[in-house]
């Protein structure tokens, strides 16, 4: 039955706006120094014909999105096409309900059809991967969240019960087979944190190119405040977790980066290591000889890896690889492959035991995604797209609410802290790490808690403007 709630798209605004890193970022083969991030302004109309506007906000990150031989500036020109066609779209779906239901029904039902139209008219010779486009839809989808929140002037997680959502999980999720769990007569609320905290540890992510110790300098750092080495991020933030980038093809380079960062980690009192192997190994006795190795005779980094992230290619289905083998030494976390919680299940099956979410992946599959897997007894992550400005706000939301293993992964602040200058000043907590923290304190206000009024931003013109807010 329909809620007075109830709300639909009307308008949608576009922005690109473009970030250089200071230090490059390796994603796999490929590195990162700059990016674009696209921001909606997305206009909602209530059931009583009141409008608001929710903002949400992705960095297109091509190298993570689209690994492949094609040229770095034509996928990336395709992402922002591919952005343009969905503004349209979202403006003209005219669905009604909760935004977790518009949100699940456009991208099951809009989403797949928009990307194969989208990919025959292209001339790329190879077509624009699912976690592309995921990407490309999740800033609208994020903006749609924001908007019910600020429509009934209250935070968007206090939206996801049954007062405002018409239809329970059992209407999106099924259970996996020989499970206990049920979705039936649940709503997102109850899956969530029902006190969230107010500061969160931060992962520091170590790139391949990272440089770790003053003999790696080559004098073309930058100097601009920020640190360079690990050893003076770890002292300057009060770090206690590291995320170590990995190759996942060069084994000895792999072993090697994990003892050296371990042991400045153990110098400089950190106490919580993962392994990121990049989504290169078919393989999982490649995983499981690096560990045991540490084991043996590293015993207390060993101790330190509190997890393993997607070591094997993120095409689960057509990479079925049986991976109890590693998870029997380490919780084993599913990332680029948690597309939804049909792949969650089948990671599940296959031995994975852990989730990394991203609201990359859109709002409404993050909180479906959460909801299934801890309906199934898996552990969560919130992972980080190297996310600045707004994309930030609703990233560090997600951790908080759905709980995680530890804390929240944080990288815009090393590699372009000041892309969000103009958010720092009304949100420090979550801009720069103290004593190892974050703090979400100033996240209390409707939606999502951007109090974008306040941050002193001057947008260019919008790219694209659809449908009629008036």
């Amino acid at each position: 039955m329909a809620k007075t709630t109830d709300i639909r798209v009307i308008a949608t605004k576009l922005f690109f706006l473009p970030v250089k890193t200071r230090i490059p970022l390796k994603f796999g083969t490929e590195t990162l120094t700059h990016v674009t991030c696209a921001r909606t302004e997305l206009t909602i109309r209530s059931s009583n014909g009141d409008n608001a506007t929710g903002w949400g906000e992705t960095p297109l990150s091509v190298q993570w999105v689209w690994p492949s031989t094609l040229p770095y500036e034509a996928r990336e020109q395709t992402l922002k096409e591919f952005c343009i066609y969905l503004s349209k779209a979202w403006s003209e779906f005219d669905n009604v309900g909760h935004p977790i239901e518009i949100g699940h029904d456009f991208q099951q039902i809009e989403l797949p059809k928009l990307l194969n139209s989208f990919n025959k008219s292209q001339p790329l010779r190879e077509p624009m991967p699912w976690l592309a486009a995921l990407v490309c839809c999740s800033l609208f989808d994020i903006a749609l969240h924001d908007a019910f929140g600020k429509a009934l002037e209250i935070p968007t997680y206090k939206t996801y019960s049954n007062i405002h959502i018409n239809r329970d999980l059992e209407h999106f999720l099924e259970t996996a087979a020989k499970s206990d769990a049920t979705f039936t007569g649940k709503f997102p609320n109850e899956f969530l944190v029902s006190s969230p905290p107010v500061t969160m540890q931060a992962w520091h992510l170590v790139g391949g190119l990272d440089l770790l110790e003053k003999n790696e300098l080559t004098g073309d750092e930058p100097d601009d405040g920020y640190p360079v080495l690990l050893e003076d991020w770890i002292q300057t933030d009060g770090l206690t977790c590291l995320k170590i980038k990995l190759r996942g093809n060069d084994d000895s380079w792999d072993y090697n980066r994990l003892i050296k960062i371990g042991n400045i980690a153990k110098d400089n009192e950190v106490l919580w290591l993962s392994a990121d192997f990049n989504c290169t190994v078919t393989d999982p006795n490649y995983v499981n000889e690096i560990l045991d190795r540490l084991m043996i005779d590293h015993p207390k980094i060993f101790a330190m890896i509190l997890y393993v992230e997607q070591p094997f290619p993120y095409e689960l289905e057509s990479n079925c690889i049986d991976v109890h083998s590693v998870s029997a030494r380490k919780p084993l976390f599913l990332d680029e492959s948690a597309h939804n919680w049909q792949l969650i299940r089948l990671g599940r099956e296959l031995g994975w035991t852990g989730v990394a979410l991203k609201t990359c992946k859109t709002q409404t599959g993050a909180i479906l995604s959460a909801c299934w897997a801890k309906a199934h007894g898996m552990a969560l992550m919130v992972q980080d797209l190297t996310n600045p400005m707004l994309a930030q706000i609703p990233h560090m939301h997600l951790a908080a609410q759905t709980g995680t293993i530890m804390g929240i992964e944080t990288n815009s602040m090393q590699f372009y802290p000041a892309a969000s200058i103009a958010e720092e000043k009304i949100h420090p907590g979550i801009y720069k790490r103290r004593n190892g923290r974050v703090n979400l304190k100033t996240l209390d206000g409707p939606g999502f808690g951007y109090r974008i009024e306040k941050i002193e931003c001057t947008l260019p013109e919008p790219t694209t403007v659809y449908g009629n807010a008036s």
